[in-house]
């Protein structure tokens, strides 16, 4: 990346250096694409990983949301899984929805929509959220980007997050019950390879 690019910048200014990535999601072989100027480019990232291997299948239908999609392996987990969904992939950088867009041909899921956040209409609600937030974003920042979105959850509906432990996993369920209300429960059914998987159900 070039000096001041993050994974969450909107336009990373670096060169994209496309390269090609074959990883297997939602038991599929896939050869997908990566590029600089994003998060984990060459590979599932550890955090991902726990939050693929711990949750249950996603719901066969309605709208599925991945809340900071990168080049996409929740979104085509959720997509593939879930074929008569639709898959919102969600993320602030052009370049990563870009590589969304661009896996999704070549794995051939028809249902994912990727979009930056103002994209997405402010009617929409969602039958299952799964993220691994961009923790360093900083802390206002990803409270603010969770306030806005967990809401949005259908009544009886799950969003499922994975946070590193030592990147406060423990105080975020915290905040979250705190910032949610009892209208939300917060539990953290899993954890593995050092990180923590928080379930958030709407009663």
């Amino acid at each position: 990346m070039s000096i001041g690019d993050h994974y969450f910048s909107a336009s990373p200014e670096s060169n994209p250096k496309f390269r090609p990535l074959s990883v297997t999601l939602a038991g599929r072989d896939l050869e997908l694409t990566t590029a600089s100027g994003i998060f984990s480019p060459d590979r599932v990232d550890s955090g991902t990983a726990v939050l693929l291997s711990c949750v249950p299948a996603p719901p066969p239908g309605g709208n599925l949301l991945d809340l900071g999609c990168g080049w996409g392996p929740i979104a085509l987990t959720l997509a593939l899984g879930s074929p008569h969904a639709t898959v919102w992939a969600v993320d602030v950088n052009e370049r990563a929805l870009e590589l969304v867009r661009r896996n999704a041909d070549a794995a051939g899921a028809t249902n994912i929509r990727a979009l930056t956040p103002e994209q997405v209409p402010a009617d929409i609600e969602f039958t299952a959220i799964w993220s691994n937030p961009p923790i360093r974003v900083g802390k206002d920042e990803l409270h603010r980007l969770l306030a806005a979105w967990l809401p949005r959850l259908e009544p009886e509906s799950d969003g499922w997050l994975v946070v590193g432990k030592n990147l406060g996993a423990d105080s975020l369920a915290r905040w979250l019950e705190g910032a949610l209300g009892d209208e939300f429960h917060i539990t953290k059914p899993d954890s593995a390879k050092g990180f923590r998987v928080l379930r958030v159900r709407r009663r």
